[in-house]
C-alpha cells in the first residue's frame, strides 16, 4: 500500500464526517429557508440566525449587560475542565484510600453508592445555597456529576488489575503506599480516565444547567437569554455553540488520553 493511500484511509472517517455534517446543514438551510410553515420560526436556518449573531457583533445580551460569545464559550469551559479536573483527582485518590484501608471502605464505600444515583441536577438548590450564583456553584455541579462514577469506575479498574502486579511488587520489597504508586496508578490510569471521557456528558449538561440558573456568562446562559427573549435565532446559536463546544472538548480529552496517557495495562 502507498504512502498516499495510508494517508487517504488516514483521513478518511475525518472527510467522511464533515461531509455527513455539511448534508445535514444543508438539508436544514434548505428546508427550514424554502418553508412557508412555522419550520422556520421553530428552527432558523443557519445563515438566519448567523447574520442575526452577526449584526449584534457577536455579544449576548442588551446593552451593558451584553458579554462577547467568545467568554460565554471560555467560562464556560474554565467551569467545566475545572470540575472535571478536580473531580478526577478526589476520584482517584478516594479510591486509593479505599484500596488501602479496609476501614475506610467499610466507611465510605456506603456512601458513595448511596450518592452516586442522584442527578447532579438536584445538587443545584444546595449548591446556590452554600456558594451562592457564580463560578463556584457550577464547577460544583460538574464535580458531583462526575465524582462518584468516576470513584466507582476507578475501583473497578483496580480490582481488574492482575494479580501478578501485587506479586512482583511484593517480591521487589514494595510497600503498599510504593506499590500503590509505582505499580497501581500508572495501572489504571488510561482506564479512569477513559471513564472520565465517557462521562463528559453528563458533566456538559450538568454545567450548562447549572448556568441557566442566572449567571450571566457561559452557553447555557445563552439559551436562557434566549428563552427570556422569545428570540429562537438565540436559541438555535446556542445549542449549535453548545454541541460544537462540547464536540472540541472530547477531541481535546481523546487527544490527552492517545498522547498523555497512551500506555494500557
Amino acid at each position: 500500500m502507498s504512502q498516499s493511500d495510508t494517508g487517504v484511509q488516514r483521513y478518511l472517517p475525518v472527510m467522511v464526517g464533515t461531509a455527513s455534517i455539511a448534508c445535514l446543514v444543508l438539508i436544514w438551510e434548505f428546508c427550514a429557508g424554502n418553508s412557508d410553515s412555522s419550520l422556520a420560526a421553530v428552527l432558523p436556518p443557519p445563515s438566519h440566525f448567523l447574520a442575526e449573531i452577526a449584526q449584534s457583533d457577536f455579544r449576548i445580551g442588551l446593552g451593558s449587560q451584553s458579554t462577547p460569545v467568545s467568554q460565554s464559550v471560555l467560562a464556560t469551559f474554565v467551569r467545566v475542565f475545572s470540575g472535571l479536573f478536580i473531580a478526577f483527582i478526589a476520584a482517584i485518590l478516594t479510591a486509593m484510600l479505599l484500596s488501602l484501608s479496609k476501614v475506610v471502605n467499610w466507611v465510605v464505600s456506603p456512601l458513595i453508592y448511596l450518592l452516586s444515583p442522584i442527578a447532579p441536577i438536584a445538587w443545584i438548590p444546595t449548591a446556590i445555597t452554600l456558594f451562592g450564583i457564580g463560578n463556584l456553584t457550577a464547577v460544583f455541579i460538574v464535580f458531583m456529576g462526575v465524582f462518584f462514577i468516576l470513584t466507582i469506575g476507578t475501583l473497578a479498574e483496580i480490582r481488574r488489575l492482575p494479580e501478578e502486579f501485587h506479586i512482583i511488587a511484593d517480591d521487589l520489597g514494595a510497600g503498599p503506599w510504593q506499590r500503590w504508586l509505582w505499580v497501581v496508578l500508572p495501572a489504571i490510569l488510561p482506564g479512569a480516565f477513559t471513564l472520565l471521557r465517557t462521562n463528559f456528558i453528563a458533566a456538559w449538561m450538568a454545567v450548562l444547567v447549572a448556568e441557566m440558573v442566572g449567571l450571566h456568562d457561559g452557553m447555557g446562559a445563552i439559551i436562557m437569554m434566549g428563552r427570556n427573549l422569545f428570540n429562537n435565532d438565540l436559541i438555535m446559536f446556542g445549542m449549535v455553540i453548545i454541541g460544537l463546544s462540547g464536540f472540541v472538548v472530547d477531541r481535546i480529552l481523546a487527544f490527552i488520553g492517545k498522547h498523555l496517557l497512551w500506555w494500557r495495562v
